[in-house]
């Protein structure tokens, strides 16, 4: 359970945004990106997709993010995050359920290219309010709250896909996109509903530390830009594109390796992508609070480590306990870099400008996320299988870790400063 306020009484309005903000990423990201990973085989079979076209599907995806990566901080500054997230719902859940009609290539890659710009729009903000709400001493594990909604939805789509294809055949992921995008608008009324800006909305102060800032107020986010011109904040994104690049290869192909290349049916495949979901609802709060106490490296280092083996096992075509092992390894720490970046952003930048930081590196991440599949796509069309694909990956994520041992540490006060308005001239 989340811990209840200072002296007692009832549990602080941030946990509400955060239990919120955990639906928000199953519906933004889990529906909007994950849940292709499940839906790939039959939708590959009913539209004869190549497995060139299947890394091109995520690549849109990604270039939509991308390109509503650095819009989104600026924009919900402006508009305030509540009523953005509303609407990037909405875009994701229209776009979902509009795939259930999709007669093709074109008009999926279409498609899931507005369900990415509406899932940066929802994403971004919602793990901008942490630092709003939290204090540094508590933001890991408030953001490790918030990305396991990514778990639920792997849970939910585990269970949810083959269910409907054994009762509706071959074209039962056309009735899954349809519920899915479904529930994806529900959710943009309860985070509408739920949802709010600031701490000074409801009379409360952020949750933690006393020096933590309240985020910029509607029309001041452009004013100051001193964030670009940031080293570290670059460095951190480098290591972020390297974790874009890797990990949807496995989200993305690890079932159509499971269901086309290792041969096994697809409502087990099903159960395996229900465990990483499972497992990964420790991913966030583990590694985030882990984060807290050892510090953003620290955390950062064991979990591409952990990803970099999960790789190594599925490339190396291990059965049995090789696989399990790599299931278990990705999924407990598939969410813990988002929840760990966005924690970051907040010590190194100051709450007021943690959003804007994370739309910048999250542009970045969004370069690798949109490269990743599409590289890894066309290596498993010559070479005829996924395995030279997941080599790449542990070694990116090997390369992850070499640089993360040289990120270094926030100063003391360095997020307090730059977060303070300048003065006037």
């Amino acid at each position: 359970m989340p811990p209840s306020p200072p002296g007692g009484g009832r549990v602080h309005y941030g946990w509400v945004v955060v239990s919120t903000g955990t639906l928000c990423v199953m519906a933004a990201l889990g529906f909007g990106r994950f849940a292709l990973g499940m839906l790939l085989p039959s939708m590959a079979g009913s539209l004869g997709l190549t497995y060139s076209q299947m890394g091109f599907l995520g690549t849109a995806n990604f270039l939509g993010y991308l390109v509503s990566a650095l819009l989104s901080a600026r924009i919900s500054g402006r508009t305030g995050p509540r009523i953005f997230i509303f609407f990037a719902l909405l875009s994701v859940g229209f776009s979902l359920a509009a795939m259930s009609a999709a007669g093709g290539f074109p008009s999926v890659l279409l498609l899931y290219l507005v369900a990415g710009i509406g899932s940066a729009g929802a994403n971004i903000p919602i793990m901008g309010l942490v630092s709003a709400w939290f204090g540094s001493r508590l933001r890991g594990r408030a953001a490790g709250f918030i990305v396991i909604g990514s778990g639920f939805a792997i849970m939910i789509t585990g269970f949810l896909i083959p269910y409907v294809n054994r009762r509706a055949g071959a074209e039962g992921w056309r009735i899954s996109w349809l519920i899915l995008g479904g529930i994806t608008v529900l959710v943009a009324c309860v985070g509408y509903a739920f949802l709010r800006n600031r701490p000074q909305e409801r009379g409360l102060a952020p949750l933690g530390e006393g020096e933590a800032v309240p985020g910029p107020a509607p029309g001041t986010a452009g004013k100051e830009t001193s964030i670009y011109r940031r080293g570290v904040i670059y460095y951190l994104g480098v290591i972020y594109f390297l974790f874009g690049f890797t990990y949807p290869i496995y989200t993305m192909f690890i079932v159509t390796v499971l269901v086309k290349e290792w041969g096994f049916p697809e409502n087990v495949a099903g159960t395996f992508w229900m465990w990483i979901g499972f497992l990964s609802l420790f991913s966030g709060p583990v590694f985030g609070t882990l984060s807290d106490r050892l510090g953003r490296k620290a955390g950062l280092i064991v979990v591409f480590s952990l990803q970099a083996v999960s790789y190594l096992l599925v490339a190396a075509r291990l059965p049995g306990a090789g696989l399990y092992l790599s299931i278990g390894f990705f999924g407990v720490v598939a969410w813990s870099i988002p929840s760990i970046m966005a924690a970051a952003m907040g010590d190194y930048v100051g709450a007021g400008r943690a959003a804007e930081a994370l739309g910048l590196v999250t542009f970045i991440f969004g370069l690798g996320q949109m490269s990743g599949p599409a590289i890894a796509g066309m290596l498993a069309q010559r070479a005829g299988g996924f395995s030279i694909s997941f080599y790449m990956a542990a070694a990116i994520a090997g390369l992850a870790i070499v640089l993360t041992a040289f990120l270094r540490k926030p100063s003391p006060g360095e997020g307090r400063a730059l977060a303070a308005p300048p003065p006037e001239a």
